[in-house]
């Protein structure tokens, strides 16, 4: 859901934060008291085209940031990691700077992004209708999600199971235009992978070799130095008048103290110890320097083998395990190269087999979608009805396509808002206002939301009355499976709210400026007083105001 909106320098509006909560929220005022501004700062959060000048006078750019919380949209979240933006907390912070020059910048959780990357991620946290461009029902390919949606368990499994057919036809024809190159490409192919197989068994690399390689380098290089210091150790230890004597002549001596004075073992015992240890490095110091020695063609042949093992580092792999799995890689694609036409065969089945079963469950799947689509089209028209376009004709075309990844359908909606006119696809011919009751119609009739935030701007436009109250009943009912923010000048939508907040311009030092309270108490009494037609929340109005407030509260409760 959104849970906070952040806007700078954006219109009319300095500088105003709003936290938002889940369910129902409204905002209310006077006309052309700033309330689209806000839903056209929204629209250019989520990466909607906007020019220069929304960026308020005087300043130098407008900067509007809004605060998602994904934790319980698993697609807006799987699709924000796809692009490299892992939810921080559960949150994605979406931020777009507009500057005076025109040029715009993208930033999720802080980082650099393009308009058409949150835009794709914004299109699974929340649509907004009215006046505004960033639709859902604007685009076809969508329809078929929303009525599939609406199919229920069956309908989605066929998908889920077409999806996997789909995938796997998709790899299996992929490797067999990989071995239906031409022949020359495919002999070319063969050498270069040979030539690597040879080179890298012919390395015969070990892990761990590098390592002790560069420490045997280090030693050759360094025999002569290494040698000296050994020698001198050894001369320092050395038995003949060296440590080694003179540490035996002390724990001889100590023995004699022992023996008039027993509080010496212990002293005893320490010498012996260091006496013990001298001769044993004395004996590793011989060993050490027998083994140390200048030897410049070992030191040449390590050089060598250091250089080869770079060599192929550059070609195969940063480590010696990357090579080796690379070479190991290799037996599969010269495999593959050498039997390509026996595979391709194989492969020719597989692509058969496949697309008869994908074929079969795209059937199911279309014998499903049209036995539902009376039902889905009659429950959409009665929502219509309650929301004053009783007249409409609604219908779901579903049209033959190539079998894909959602079966072999292309779902549409159609719509005849005037009788006698026939239906016609949705996306071109219904207005703003339309548009806005059609996605809570269908919202209304669908189970869930797929959207988990819905913005309505003026979707009360032409209504009244009973249809109002219905309006309000259908958003507040919606509003418990996901978050709705609506842009309304009818009270009986208003009081239906959960969180209201009232939009007014003030003017201060000359300027205008957009102002934004949230209302609770005699404050929401006197807003709807005043959207009943009151100049002041006294007297029949007041009294009206709280008994819609009053029968809201009983309902949600």
């Amino acid at each position: 859901m959104l849970a906070e909106l952040h806007i700078q320098n954006f219109a009319l509006v300095d500088d105003l934060r709003l936290e938002f909560g889940s369910g129902f929220n409204v905002l209310t005022g006077e006309t052309g008291a700033g309330k689209s501004i806000i839903v056209d700062a929204m629209g250019a959060a989520l990466g909607e085209r906007t020019g220069s000048e929304a960026v308020r006078t005087g300043t130098s750019k407008a900067v509007v940031e809004a605060v998602f919380d994904v934790s319980g949209s698993e697609d807006a979240a799987r699709v924000a990691c796809e692009y490299g933006f892992e939810p921080e907390d559960g949150l994605l912070i979406l931020s777009r700077e507009i500057a005076v020059g025109g040029r715009s910048q993208c930033r999720i959780n802080g980082r650099p992004t393009t308009t058409s990357v949150l835009k794709d991620i914004t299109a699974h946290l929340i649509d907004i209708h009215g006046q505004h461009e960033h639709q859902s029902l604007l685009s076809v390919p969508i329809h078929i999600d929303i009525y599939d949606a609406w199919c229920g368990g069956d309908v989605m499994a066929l998908r889920d199971k077409a999806q996997g057919l789909y995938d796997e036809l998709s790899g299996v024809i992929a490797e067999r235009e990989r071995l239906q190159t031409d022949e020359r490409e495919r002999a070319r192919l063969l050498d270069l992978y040979n030539f690597q197989a040879e080179e890298i068994n012919a390395a015969e690399l070990q892990p761990g070799e590098e390592e002790e390689l560069a420490q045997e380098r280090n030693r050759l290089a360094n025999a002569e130095k290494l040698y000296a210091a050994a020698s001198d150790i050894h001369d320092v230890l050395g038995a003949d008048g060296g440590s080694i004597d003179g540490l035996n002549s002390a724990a001889r001596a100590a023995e004699k103290m022992v023996v008039m004075d027993p509080s010496m073992e212990g002293f005893v015992e320490n010498l012996n110890n260091a006496l013990f240890a001298a001769q044993e490095a004395l004996l590793q110091i011989r060993d050490y320097m027998d083994e140390v020695e200048a030897n410049p063609g070992r030191l040449e042949q390590v050089e060598e083998r250091i250089d080869l093992i770079r060599t192929l580092k550059r070609k195969y792999g940063n480590t010696i395990e990357e090579i080796i799995n690379y070479g190991e890689g290799l037996a599969d694609k010269i495999d593959s190269l050498t039997n390509s036409e026996e595979r391709s065969k194989q492969l020719d089945g597989r692509v058969e087999d496949l697309t008869n079963r994908l074929s079969e469950v795209s059937g199911k799947l279309t014998q499903l979608r049209k036995s539902a689509a009376p039902k889905f089209e009659k429950a959409v028209e009665t929502e219509l009805g309650d929301l004053a376009m009783g007249k409409t004709k609604f219908e779901v075309s579903i049209e033959p396509i190539k079998p894909g990844p959602k079966g072999a359908d292309t779902v549409e909606f159609l719509i005849s808002a005037n009788p006698g006119e026939p239906v016609k696809p949705l996306a071109k011919i219904a207005s703003g206002g339309e548009m806005s009751r059609i996605m809570l119609a269908l919202k209304s009739v669908t189970t869930s939301a797929s959207v988990p935030t819905l913005v309505f701007d003026e979707i009360d436009a032409g209504i009244g009355g009973r249809t109002a109250q219905v309006l309000g009943d259908k958003i507040a009912s919606l509003a418990r499976q996901c978050q709705i923010m609506c842009v309304t000048h009818l009270p009986q939508v208003a009081s239906k709210a959960s969180r209201h907040f009232s939009v007014g311009k003030v003017v201060e030092g000359g300027r205008s400026f957009v102002r934004v309270s949230s209302l609770t108490g005699e404050d929401r009494v006197a807003e709807l007083a005043r959207m009943l037609g009151a100049d002041e929340a006294t007297g029949a109005a007041a009294q009206h105001a709280r008994e819609m407030l009053s029968l809201a509260d009983q309902r949600n409760s």
